[in-house]
């Protein structure tokens, strides 16, 4: 599949997306070609470092079980430890909910040189509070009193400042990739079986696993709507087939290194001259030392 496809351009159905892709690799071939992607990514990210004009942030959505931790640990394991950092969203603290949704995103941003991961991400805000609104209502929102008061308006607006949000970062050096990890419902039903049938996994699984199974419909309409409304040149959302954890691990792994391929200024910075100069002397001082 041509990685272009897997980019979204304008509105969506997610039913025309395919949750798994035909292909002859076994799943030892599949990790064999990740460990090279993953090697290359990891020395570019050196580069980024040395550069450090850019950051990247990666944002990692998806349904429950669609694979998002051990993408996370696999695409990034051959990475320098000091150039990635992960961050998982969960329920907001009592500090973060005084301040807008998208401050304890904001402050997690990768500095210069640095990939960010977000395992879930802003996103929540326009996706588990849509489905769940009363959410809203603990954000201490001005006009905001009740169920009532939050309309799709308030939606298209949370939408909008998302935009913004996106659009800052980027024009300040932020490097954005978004991508939704797209599993079917039936290897989301397997996927949760394994978690019980496997003592090793149970810690894993909660009942809220099977409430939420139940708004599937729900979450899908309204992750078609923010994927629609936030897919722009410069932050992009992909849609990775993810019935497969080893092919969505390497469809990630090989679409980041082939857009960052793109950014041929990020290039690992030249010694002053006056030092070049010099470098065959402090190459003897060392000889002699």
């Amino acid at each position: 599949m041509e990685l272009s496809n897997l980019k979204v351009k304008g509105n969506i159905n997610l039913k025309d997306f395919p949750t798994e892709l035909s292909h002859n690799f076994s799943d030892k071939s599949l990790k064999k070609q990740l460990k090279k992607e993953r090697r290359a990514l990891g020395e570019m990210q050196n580069t980024l470092y040395a550069h450090g004009k850019y950051s990247v942030l990666i944002c990692i959505q998806g349904m429950d079980t669609s694979g998002k931790d051990s993408l996370i640990r696999e695409v990034f394991k051959d990475f320098n430890v000091r150039g990635v950092i992960s961050h998982s969203f969960k329920k907001p603290s009592e500090k973060e909910i005084n301040h807008d949704f998208l401050w304890r995103h904001y402050k997690a941003l990768p500095a210069r040189g640095k990939y960010g991961v977000f395992n879930r991400s802003h996103y929540e805000n326009v996706l588990i509070s849509r489905v769940k609104p009363e959410i809203v209502l603990n954000e201490k929102i001005p006009d905001i009193n009740s169920l009532e008061d939050i309309t799709p308006a308030f939606w298209n607006n949370r939408l909008e400042q998302i935009n913004n949000f996106e659009k800052t970062i980027h024009q300040n050096g932020c490097i954005i990739f978004k991508f939704f990890l797209h599993i079917s419902k039936d290897e989301q039903k397997n996927r949760l079986l394994r978690r019980l049938n496997k003592p090793s996994k149970n810690w894993k699984f909660s009942p809220e696993d099977l409430k939420d199974r139940e708004l599937w419909d729900a979450y899908t309409h309204y992750y078609e709507e923010a994927i629609s409304a936030t897919s722009t040149k410069h932050a992009p959302w992909y849609v990775i087939p993810a019935d497969s954890k080893p092919h969505a691990r390497l469809l990630v792994a090989k679409t980041i290194k082939e857009r960052m391929e793109t950014y041929t200024d990020i290039q690992n910075p030249s010694l002053p001259e006056e030092l070049q100069e010099q470098i065959s002397y402090y190459k003897q001082q060392l000889k002699d030392s």
